[in-house]
């Protein structure tokens, strides 16, 4: 045990990639202050005692949703309960201005699947957003989404990408990864896209200069093998073609979902998830410790186990709340710069393409 943890540590501190095998002994490792170390040391070399957030506005469009996710709190029926609703474009324009004064620099707008909307109905929100606020970032749709406007617009991924390019899209969330193993996304979400359909759209996103971010949904049915595979999978990609920006490890909040049994993941193994995936993910700059569905204790941990991004101030998410995510609906600008610099570090306001724009 003392000398395979001798031979990780030399190589994390010579730029060494870990194998999956040096991946699950870290995972299986009660030694946090070891993993700490470790995962602090790697963060340090992408961004020294930096941590970055960003001030931005989530705008979740609708909740009507075809795939229905086993683990999903917020997707409805159309004529079901719940609380069905769906956003006009002067809607969600209306809604974006609201966080305008605030200083945002980024609209983040996720939906559910609409069994009846086509992709006009997407394309015409994001050209009114730019065309309303042409400089705020629009960062829109996870590749789930993408591979939907795909199929319901009989479009190749790249032609809806490039669509949403001219429209004014930026860059491209990490949701709908979920875990890669296709059995598992038959169980829990089969009617949206698999494992290599996520990948081809990031792939090709990549390829078009789209930058991207990647997540993995963990705590429910997966094994810590399936986590470090996922993670594996993603680091190919990165290497084949270069544009994640970040990752962001995203617990299971089992609250109103049909896996409401499942209990919720414990704060050691989210410290130990963000310190394994800082040390895997050598070739992605920015690993996020989304406090939203952390909490805010646990986020403020993880920045001493490699995470160096808090992501947003929000203002307002209902995805992760209707999961009974207890972190709140949004967070001042001055309150994450003072949880940021209690944790020690210090913080840097970005953009959503990480071009710092203040250090506190």
């Amino acid at each position: 045990m003392k000398r395979k943890k001798l031979e990780i540590k030399e190589k994390v501190n010579n730029d060494i990639r870990l194998t999956k095998e040096e991946a699950l002994f870290l995972y299986n490792s009660n030694d946090l202050l070891f993993l700490g170390e470790l995962a602090n040391y790697k963060k340090g070399q992408k961004s020294a005692d930096k941590v970055f957030f960003n001030v931005n506005r989530h705008i979740n469009l609708t909740n009507i949703c075809i795939s229905r996710c086993k683990f999903c709190a917020f997707g409805v029926d159309e004529d079901g309960q719940g609380g069905p609703y769906i956003m006009s474009a002067d809607e969600a324009v209306e809604f974006a201005g609201v966080a305008v004064p605030m200083g945002i620099t980024e609209f983040h707008v996720v939906s559910a699947m609409h069994p009846k909307k086509n992709f006009s109905y997407y394309l015409e929100i994001i050209q009114k957003l730019h065309d309303s606020y042409p400089d705020i970032h629009i960062q829109g749709f996870t590749a789930v989404e993408i591979f939907h406007f795909s199929k319901i617009s009989n479009l190749s991924i790249k032609e809806v990408l490039l669509k949403l390019q001219e429209a004014g899209l930026g860059s491209i969330p990490g949701g709908g990864a979920e875990i890669f193993n296709n059995e598992i996304r038959q169980e829990l979400c089969p009617r949206k896209a698999n494992t290599e359909e996520w990948l081809e759209v990031h792939r090709i996103a990549h390829e078009l200069g789209i930058k991207t971010n990647c997540t993995m949904l963990y705590g429910h049915i997966e094994s810590i093998e399936d986590r470090v595979n996922h993670m594996i999978l993603l680091r190919e990609l990165q290497d084949e073609t270069p544009g994640f920006q970040s990752f962001i490890p995203l617990p299971f909040l089992p609250a109103n979902t049909r896996l409401e049994h499942i209990k919720r993941t414990s704060a050691v193994d989210d410290i130990k998830t963000i310190a394994v995936s800082r040390l895997v993910l050598d070739n992605i700059d920015h690993i996020k410790a989304f406090w939203v569905m952390l909490g805010i204790p646990t986020a403020q941990i993880a920045l001493n186990f490699g995470a160096d991004d808090l992501d947003g101030t929000i203002v307002e998410e209902r995805i992760m709340q209707a999961a009974g995510a207890s972190a709140g609906r949004g967070i001042s600008k001055s309150d994450i710069i003072n949880l940021i610099k209690d944790a020690g570090f210090t913080p840097v306001e970005r953009d959503t393409l990480y071009n710092e724009i203040k250090t506190y």
